[in-house]
């Protein structure tokens, strides 16, 4: 059966800062699709995130590239397989220059906490228990 996959495309200010905040949280970089304009960031087998250039982002696209900052476009959320990965992968994105984001959230069967990378996207890390899922 195919896999879909899917690729976010994140403009940066700073390839070469974004690629070591993002090996610093444990993924790495598929240099086949990295250049000196964009890096591959390897998530999981189907998530792939593009750290693109700003120059480089801006011919995909007419519009005004956000600021993200100050403006919110996306909210990147990823799961976990427990309540401590959530932690450990967000207190990796502290520890690597990242900010923590909003409040965390702990509904029980649900425990979820954010950061912002290094241009201020905004990345949840959301743990769900599998009871709750099956209802």
């Amino acid at each position: 059966m195919y896999q879909q996959m899917i690729f976010v495309n994140l403009p940066v200010n700073d390839l070469d800062a974004s690629k070591r905040f993002f090996t610093e949280l444990g993924y790495t970089i598929n240099p086949q699709f990295s250049d000196e304009n964009a890096a591959s960031v390897v998530i999981s087998d189907n998530i792939v995130a593009m750290l693109l250039t700003k120059p480089f982002y801006s011919t995909f696209t007419k519009k005004e590239i956000a600021d993200a900052t100050t403006t919110s476009e996306v909210l990147i959320c990823l799961s976990a397989e427990s309540r401590e990965k959530v932690d450990e992968l967000v207190e990796k994105a502290i520890a690597a220059g990242g900010t923590a984001s909003g409040p965390d959230q702990d509904h029980g069967f649900m425990y979820g906490r954010a950061f912002d990378d290094l241009d201020g996207h905004t990345w949840e890390v959301m743990w769900m228990d599998p009871a709750a899922v099956q209802g």
